[in-house]
């Protein structure tokens, strides 16, 4: 007789029921506030297969969790991820599966994300300018994310929503115009104050943080926001805000103006394998291992991942002023 339990609870009594799961550390972009310019990634044999991240993906849903995005990363640019997306669409019990990305692929797979399942997606935007999102990205092209964008409304997702980190002195006077631009197509967009995740050299954390308090104030210049409810009513970290005149949504990601750790329903796993129980802590438990080990069997993973919920910390302490506790990058992290 199993005698699992079918839900995730940690012992802070917060039910875990939504994973992101990264697919690659790997990225063609190296945005300034997330990886160095010059990066090692994980050798392709220590990360995880597709299969073996379909098998993650498996236990987790047996185990209550009714919603996962995949990240990297840049998960669009892993070889063959169509073919891991499919069979996730159809797990039994995934109630929603997202993607988090650039967007430089978008032109080309949003249409087969749709039709694989694939229902929310969530698109990085910190500039409309083309020199300074090259700047930003070091890589990237915006017309080819914009048309990614388009593509992406075309093709009927449930939800869309832009995500921009904004940094003090570089693009906090494009607030206003990625408002806009959201609005004029119909679509949300949330502001996420810079996390300190890896040690960088580009920028000083604590001069460029820009809060989600300073944002609310600029985008009040134009626009009335009525607050939707706390992220408890949301289902996510993000505040939301209404305007008049449509549906798009304005949402603050807070993780240092207004922490939500309290009501964290959230693990990730990242490409290697590593089952992360907090984004600012190091606190994790090694699934890979247990999926490659010689007695495998699903039920054992399954036990681990429960196991796992005893050590998920109550929250996350970020500080700006001091070198990062954390020395992963957001790349590594998996979003």
């Amino acid at each position: 007789m199993n005698d699992l339990p079918q839900v995730l609870i940690d012992r802070f009594q917060r039910r875990v029921d939504y994973v992101r799961l990264s697919v690659t550390d790997r990225c063609d972009f190296r945005c300034v506030y997330c990886m160095a310019e010059d990066m090692t990634f994980t050798p392709k044999e220590q990360v995880l297969t597709l299969e073996e991240i379909q098998e993650v993906a498996r236990a987790f849903v047996e185990l209550g969790v009714g919603k996962i995005r995949l990240t990297g990363g840049e998960p669009l640019i892993r070889n063959n991820i169509l073919a891991l997306i499919e069979p996730l669409g159809q797990l039994p019990g995934l109630d929603q599966l997202a993607i988090t990305t650039n967007g430089s692929q978008l032109h080309r797979m949003a249409s087969d994300l749709h039709e694989l399942g694939v229902t929310r997606i969530n698109i990085s935007l910190d500039s409309l300018q083309p020199r300074r999102f090259r700047q930003l990205t070091r890589h990237g092209n915006l017309n080819q994310v914009i048309a990614g964008i388009d593509a992406a409304i075309e093709a009927g997702f449930e939800q869309i929503r832009l995500n921009a980190v904004i940094l003090k002195g570089r693009n906090e006077d494009e607030v206003l115009d990625l408002v806009n631009f959201a609005y004029q197509r119909n679509i949300d967009i949330a502001f996420i104050e810079e996390m300190p995740l890896g040690l960088i050299d580009e920028h000083d954390r604590a001069l460029s943080f820009c809060s989600s308090e300073a944002l609310r104030d600029i985008i009040s210049r134009q626009y009335t926001l009525e607050p939707l409810g706390d992220p408890e009513d949301t289902a996510g970290p993000a505040r939301y805000f209404r305007t008049t005149g449509g549906p798009t949504r304005i949402g603050f990601i807070s993780p240092h103006s207004h922490n939500f750790c309290h009501l964290c329903n959230r693990v990730r796993v990242t490409a290697e394998g590593q089952l992360l129980l907090c984004l600012g802590n190091e606190h994790s438990v090694d699934l890979r291992g247990v999926i490659r080990a010689k007695d495998y069997t699903l039920d054992t993973l399954k036990r681990t991942i429960i196991n796992a919920m005893s050590i998920k910390p109550e929250s996350h302490h970020f500080d700006l002023d001091e070198a990062p506790d954390i020395v992963r990058f957001m790349n590594t992290t998996g979003g």
